[in-house]
């Protein structure tokens, strides 16, 4: 939870002063939610770290996991030992993405 925190912190201080030197004037409403949405997936993810050999059908397990097997990655995640990692990370920046789209929503239109 203290990783989420910092790496949240770090995002925020990232688009403050992308903000204020670029002259964005984001609505911070925007940029909280979006901030929001990147520490809630990011501390979904790293809930399921070292979980991803994880049958659901066995045992208790976290939603990603049981999302990845849902979605016919379970032999993937099983057999081939960096997959975990391709997939957190693939997972990571989907939702980096769809943040930064939350918090650009918030940026002022231009006039024509």
């Amino acid at each position: 939870m203290r990783h989420v925190g910092s790496y949240t912190l770090t995002q925020a201080l990232a688009v403050a002063a992308a903000d204020r030197g670029l002259g964005l004037r984001l609505d911070w409403r925007y940029a909280a939610a979006g901030l929001a949405v990147s520490a809630v997936t990011h501390y979904a993810a790293d809930r399921s770290g070292g979980r991803w050999t994880e049958d659901p059908e066995k045992q208790q397990t976290t939603r990603m996991v049981r999302f990845a097997h849902r979605t016919g990655q379970g032999g993937w995640l099983s057999s081939t030992p960096q997959a975990g990692y391709q997939y957190d990370q693939a997972w990571h920046k989907g939702w980096i993405t769809i943040a930064a789209g939350v918090v650009a929503a918030g940026a002022p239109r231009a006039v024509r």
